[in-house]
């Protein structure tokens, strides 16, 4: 090893997504097989600064693979925004023998890593968010299982919708980034698809389709609202008001987040989770573990924020034409 570390932390930070605990397990098993000593922080960076630290061993993870949420639980963290913060957090750090820290979430979690970093304590990032949001990653852990349930609670609502021949606003989680609702507008067939990225707020425009495809003779309407455009029950009002047809809105919200991990999610996690432990035991910091290209790699965490992401051009103009919306 370039350094010498002896104890590593472990910390879920932002919104938890399924596949958190995959990760804390490879992190905590990794390092051990390797000699060093984990500690896990309880309720990520909130739970730093209150001394929320446990000793961790194989046994700590076992039978979590499969349970959604985090097993450390998580937090925001006001306080670590700040100079004053940061500074305690690494002063903690140090008062508690660790060396560096895997920090498991999303952009704003990278943010106190990198502070960590500054302040002297190793640290690694693991993408860890459902909403796919990383500009460094082509994945993060949770994505998969939130899409695919999602998914199926669409299938459902999609079932009554044609039973009573409605329109139907579902609402998907994703932050300001569209990545759920494309995929779910994609696999669901849905009609119309609103994402924060392409959306011009033409309300028109959809009013036109439903009615239009309703003269053709369907009978149900589907749009698919990403929550960084939000205001479903609203515009389900305004839908039925403009058209005369029985519009509902439906939000699906944080059981988008919840459940039991898909393979995929577990195998990434794990993959990257050890890939993190890695890092950290050969002395490296200030890092993202990231998936490219078929490949898993890493990045510097300031290299990472500066990326951008946007939603393929090719993908959405294929959504477009199969949804007949063209």
């Amino acid at each position: 090893m370039s350094q010498e570390i002896k104890t590593i932390g472990v910390l879920t930070s932002g919104g938890d997504a399924p596949g958190m605990n995959a990760v804390i397990r490879a992190v905590v098993r990794k390092a051990l097989a390797q000699g060093v000593a984990v500690k896990g922080i309880k309720k990520g960076y909130q739970g730093l600064l209150n001394e929320e630290i446990v000793e961790m061993q194989a046994a700590s993870v076992s039978d979590i693979i499969q349970r959604g949420g985090t097993i450390l639980g998580t937090a925001r963290c006001k306080e670590f925004t700040t100079s004053e913060g940061q500074k305690l957090g690494a002063d903690i750090c140090k008062k508690h023998g660790i060396d560096g820290i895997v920090v498991i979430g999303g952009d704003g979690s990278y943010k106190g890593a990198q502070a960590l970093a500054r302040q002297g304590i190793n640290t690694i990032g693991v993408p860890g968010t459902i909403d796919l949001d990383i500009s460094c990653t082509e994945y993060s852990i949770g994505f998969d299982t939130a899409v695919n349930t999602a998914m199926q609670a669409i299938d459902k609502v999609r079932d009554t919708s044609s039973s009573h021949e409605r329109c139907s606003i579902i609402e998907v989680m994703g932050r300001n980034a569209g990545y759920l609702a494309l995929w779910c507008g994609i696999a669901n067939g849905a009609e119309d698809i609103l994402l924060p990225e392409k959306y011009d707020y033409n309300e028109q425009n959809i009013i036109n389709n439903i009615i239009r495809n309703r003269k053709k003779g369907k009978t149900h309407h589907l749009i698919i609202n990403a929550e960084g455009i939000g205001h479903s029950t609203s515009m389900a009002r305004r839908i039925e008001a403009a058209t005369g047809i029985e519009t509902r809105a439906t939000i699906l919200g944080y059981m988008q987040r919840g459940g039991s991990p898909t393979c995929k999610d577990r195998y990434f996690a794990s993959i990257m989770g050890a890939y993190a432990a890695d890092l950290l035991c050969s002395g490296k910091s200030n890092r993202v573990v990231c998936y490219q290209h078929g490949e898993f790699v890493d990045y510097d965490i300031e290299e990472a924020l500066t990326m951008q992401k946007e939603i393929p051009e090719y993908e959405y103009q294929v959504s477009r034409l199969l949804s007949g919306n063209y």
